[in-house]
């Protein structure tokens, strides 16, 4: 009796683990695969089409559920989705799913080079959903990932490369502010043989490399190494850094010594009021910055700063060109290319209204072409060129 009690209770339970376990689907065609499904659901996280790449985790899961790089696939986009969330609560229930697929990913996977695969994105993963302590926990996935023996390059079907893990540790160490770490780190991609991320590391690279010039002899303020790292800077980071850098209101207000002669912000623009930097910007508009003007919106028909607004490599060009006449004292400047019938740049005509202004500012290196010759004065700047920029004026700052 005893016997025929546990015969029936093993069957059982194997009849409920066997509900539980989850159903495994048969593909439907040769390129139904696990492997099909998460090579192109990771080309879909390139492209930022998370909800698709997420369809394509979820069938190859369904074709094989403890695949380990569709998990950790699933890992990325869920902590890709956390990042965007502005619900503090919604958040943390995101980055805690991620951090518990990619644990399972990392149990899962099948050799090392699988297991290669899912720590490159384990880096990922923290570095877009920044749980705490995530720098120092994405540093040990990055210190497991290399010291892996027997990885084939075969077996590699998304990162293709061993520097996957270099390129994207190198931009973890640049989003947490770790500049030069960031440089060594992207400087291995970038001397490697050429492969998948020799040309992202190489555009990184140069961006980083800015910023380390920029402060080789300056210590940065947090807030600009905020700004450094941005692919787009806006009105208001332009501001900040101008006035928390080289302290503008002051070296201005030395130049005008006599105090009824100094101007005064003859308004607060409304959009400005609740901005973090609302004196900054009140700074800009005293000493009157060309291309910092408060400028009409016919919606609102009042003036505004826009302070959100990006800023434009030409229009860069002009505040830039505005402040070394005012650092110099050449009033000369605005006007000295004035007449010329040549341009060194395919793509800034000396018919063009911001020829001048970039001459001058090429000519007295606070900004670059590039590698081509053309300037590409409607590109939007970004912050490591913003702060080049700004270094570098501010030593001209001293020479005058």
């Amino acid at each position: 009796m005893k016997k025929h009690f546990l015969s029936v209770l093993v069957v059982l339970l194997s009849i409920t683990l066997g509900a539980c376990a989850p159903k495994v689907m048969k593909p439907i065609s040769a390129e139904d695969s696990p492997g099909h499904h998460y090579l192109v659901g990771m080309r879909l996280v390139d492209n930022g089409e998370l909800s698709q790449a997420a369809t394509h985790f979820n069938r190859a899961l369904q074709l094989q559920p403890d695949y380990a790089p569709a998990l950790a696939g699933k890992a990325l986009t869920t902590a890709m989705t956390a990042e965007s969330r502005t619900d503090k609560e919604h958040r943390a229930v995101d980055l805690k799913r991620a951090v518990d697929l990619l644990n399972n990913a990392v149990d899962k996977a099948d050799g090392n080079s699988q297991k290669y695969s899912v720590l490159v994105t384990g880096i990922r993963v923290y570095t877009h959903g920044k749980p705490g302590n995530w720098f120092n926990k994405t540093q040990d996935i990055y210190d497991d990932a290399i010291s892996l023996g027997k990885v084939k390059v075969a077996e590699l079907p998304y990162y293709r490369s061993r520097e996957a893990a270099d390129y994207f540790m190198g931009i973890a160490a640049f989003k947490d502010l770790k500049f030069r770490d960031a440089e060594n780190l992207l400087s291995k991609v970038t001397q490697a043989p050429p492969g998948r991320w020799h040309e992202p590391a190489n555009a990184l690279f140069k961006k980083v490399h800015k910023i380390v010039r920029a402060t080789a002899e300056y210590t940065l303020t947090n807030v600009a190494k905020r700004i450094a790292i941005k692919d787009k800077v806006v009105r208001a980071d332009v501001a900040a850094l101008l006035v928390d850098e080289i302290h503008l209101g002051r070296l201005m207000a030395g130049r005008i010594p006599v105090p009824d002669r100094r101007p005064k912000a003859s308004f607060i623009p409304a959009d400005i009021i609740n901005s973090p930097f609302r004196a900054e910007i009140m700074t800009i508009l005293k000493w009157r910055v060309r291309g910092l003007e408060p400028q009409y919106d016919q919606t609102t028909k009042a003036y505004l700063f826009h302070p959100k607004a990006p800023i434009k490599r030409k229009e860069l060009a002009f505040i830039l060109e505005d402040l070394l006449t005012k650092i110099t004292g050449k009033k000369g400047l605005p006007t000295a290319y004035f007449g010329e019938r040549h341009s060194p740049y395919p793509d800034v005509p000396p018919s063009a209204p911001w020829f001048n202004a970039v001459m001058n500012v090429v000519s007295r290196n606070l900004m670059e072409p590039g590698l081509s010759g053309a300037f590409r004065p409607d590109a939007p700047a970004n912050g490591a060129e913003l702060l080049l920029a700004v270094m570098r004026l501010r030593d001209a700052m001293n020479i005058y």
